[in-house]
Order: C-alpha cells, then sequence, then structure tokens
C-alpha cells in the first residue's frame, strides 16, 4: 500500500523534537461571535431550521475565517493543525438535517487546512506543517445506552457508525490531509468502528496515512466514559498500530498527567496530549492563561512523557505559543521497547505472565 511523502517527513520530525498541535478550534469561532446569517451564508439562506452552532458548516459558508484561524495556530508554532471537521459525519450533521452534506464538508475543510500548512511549510521548509483530519466520537454511543430505564437501548450502531466515518475520512483523504486523528475518544466501540473504517477507507484507495488516536479520561475516575482505564483504552486500540496515542479535553493538565504517565509507560508508540485550559468556570468559559497551562504542561516534557502536546478546549494561539515556548528546549520522549506478552482489554488492563 501507497504512503504518502508526508509519512516519513512526519516521523523525522517526531524524532528531532516535541511536535506541537493546534488549540481549540471551537473556542476561536467563538471568539468571531458568527450569526445565524454569518453560519447559513449565501448558499443556505433559506434553510428551514436554524444551523448557528453547526461549526463544521463554516467551512463552506465562511471559509475565510477558518483558514485564519489555522494561520493564527500556525503562526503560534504548531506543526500539526486539525481540519474542522470534528463533528461532520452524517450522525451529527442530521442535526442540522445536513446529512448529505458531510462529505463536501470535510473534502473542502481539508482542503482549507491543507492550503493553510503548505503556505507555512514553504516558508519554512526545514519544519513542514502537517494537517490532522478531525474525525471526532459523533453524538452517539454505541456501547451505552441512553435511557437509564432500557440498559439494552442503543441509538446507534457499530455499522451505522462504520459508514458515517468512512465518508467522512474518504471526503478528509480526498481535501489531502496527512494524518487522520480519532479524538475525544468516550466510547472505545465507537472509535473502534472509526478504525475499522479508515483502514477499509486506506485499502479502497490504496493509501495508508498515520493514524492518532486520543481518547477522553471524563474525570478523577480516571476513566473514559465507556468505563476504560487508559491502559486499557490502549490495549483496546494497539491492534490499529496507530502514529500516536494520547488524551485530550474533558481535563486541564493537572489532572491530566498521571493518565498521560500512565500510557507513556505501556505503549510502544508516540504520546499525545492536548488539554483543556483548565476546568469550566460557572459560565462554561475557561480561564486558564496562557503562562500557567504552558508551566503545567513543562515539566511533562522535562520527565520525558511527550511527543505531541497542544490544547483542547479553552486553548487559542497564545496557549499554543506558550506551551511551544516551554517545551521546545526538550527532547521528545523516547519509544519504549515492551515486552511481548498477552495483553488484554475489559475496563481494566490484563497482562498475563
Amino acid at each position: 500500500m501507497k504512503r504518502k511523502p508526508s509519512w516519513d517527513q512526519l516521523h523525522q520530525a517526531a524524532k528531532r523534537r516535541i511536535l506541537i498541535i493546534d488549540g481549540a478550534m471551537g473556542t476561536m469561532i467563538q471568539k468571531r461571535r458568527p450569526t445565524e446569517a454569518d453560519y447559513r451564508g449565501e448558499r443556505f439562506k433559506d434553510w428551514a431550521s436554524d444551523v448557528q452552532g453547526n461549526n463544521d458548516l463554516l467551512s463552506l459558508t465562511q471559509p475565510q475565517m477558518i483558514r485564519e484561524i489555522h494561520e493564527e495556530y500556525l503562526e503560534a508554532g504548531a506543526d500539526l493543525i486539525e481540519t474542522n471537521t470534528f463533528n461532520a459525519q452524517r450522525i451529527s450533521m442530521a442535526d442540522y438535517h445536513m446529512e448529505e452534506l458531510a462529505y463536501e464538508i470535510n473534502l473542502d475543510a481539508a482542503k482549507l487546512a491543507r492550503a493553510a500548512a503548505d503556505k507555512y511549510s514553504k516558508m519554512t521548509p526545514n519544519k513542514p506543517r502537517f494537517v490532522c483530519g478531525a474525525v471526532g466520537p459523533t453524538n452517539r454511543t454505541a456501547s451505552l445506552s441512553p435511557d437509564v430505564n432500557n440498559p439494552g437501548f442503543r441509538n446507534t450502531s457499530f455499522d451505522e457508525l462504520r459508514e458515517a466515518y468512512s465518508e467522512q475520512v474518504r471526503g478528509l483523504m480526498d481535501g489531502g490531509v496527512d494524518i487522520i486523528m480519532i479524538e475525544t475518544i468516550f466510547d472505545t466501540l465507537n472509535a473502534k468502528a472509526a478504525g475499522f473504517a479508515t483502514l477499509s477507507v486506506f485499502e479502497e484507495k490504496d493509501l495508508e496515512l498515520p493514524i492518532m488516536i486520543s481518547g477522553t479520561i471524563t474525570d478523577r475516575s480516571g476513566r473514559t466514559l465507556s468505563g476504560q482505564t487508559a491502559e486499557a483504552f490502549w490495549y483496546s486500540m494497539r491492534h490499529l498500530k496507530p502514529f500516536s496515542i494520547g488524551l485530550n479535553c474533558a481535563l486541564g493538565a493537572e489532572l491530566m498527567r498521571p493518565y498521560i504517565a500512565d500510557l507513556s509507560h505501556v505503549a510502544d508508540v508516540y504520546i499525545s496530549a492536548y488539554p483543556n485550559a483548565g476546568l469550566p468556570n460557572e459560565m462554561g468559559e475557561y480561564d486558564e492563561t496562557p503562562h500557567d497551562m504552558a508551566c503545567q504542561i513543562q515539566p511533562w516534557a522535562e520527565d520525558g512523557l511527550l511527543n505531541i502536546v497542544g490544547g483542547c478546549c479553552g486553548s487559542t494561539p497564545d496557549h499554543i505559543g506558550h506551551i511551544r515556548e516551554h517545551v521546545e528546549k526538550f527532547k521528545p520522549r523516547k519509544l519504549p521497547e515492551i515486552a511481548p506478552k498477552m495483553r488484554l482489554s475489559g475496563l481494566e488492563p490484563f497482562v498475563a505472565g
């Protein structure tokens, strides 16, 4: 199976330095306060339902806004930028009756990020930039019931997720992404559907891209929403042979560190982390300053836990710039040699012998 030239560039870059991923797209969109009319643009001015809040749609109706956000993160020093496609699969787009736009949104969003990354790569050829095709968790869960009175009920299926993710990955690849990033995983079964879909599209296109996987530890329990510890989550996903495994969202840097450390000790791939800018306040806003966030993350780099780092909810280009300044003097984590053993996962990990 063929690989893009960026495959080798990415691996070489990861060996030389801690790579910087961008911050929150949603936060930067909210700062611009787009109106219902902005979301609709000319094309969707007569759409039957409200579309405000459908951030992924802005890749079609306000492409200049999205490209500007990408470039702000690149200017701050990001090596990797994510496409504006977190909810751009037909399951989530159904909330706006826009299921049929899923492929187009992913295609155009990928092209916007590609153009921004290429612009900055040309400015600094010795520091290539990479585009991550963002594949979010959807707004449904395959392994948990949304009805507390009916624990056996599911509002989606593995096959429905697989089909939706396949369409999304197809659009991202056709738009020119370098990496498929399956992120903010709260349900491992959803992630498995995304992984299976991704590998199927690779085979269909005879083109393999690196896969990044990023889970979400939902609270101080140290588990994903579907109940797994960080180590068990890795054992569930390692069959995809990803470029990296890591965590994002839900927690700020202070609370995320022990779970990143857990992954760092058991995974023989690169480790990524992009925490929130602290925890949200009473108004749902994030108050942690760029300096404070960077100071909390710096010891992770000092202790050799990181290969890729950035920010999630509440983070801005200022946060990313400060993080870059605090970690760039440290060497990236070395991949450990993990002894071959039987490793199984339920909610807890099991290692034979």
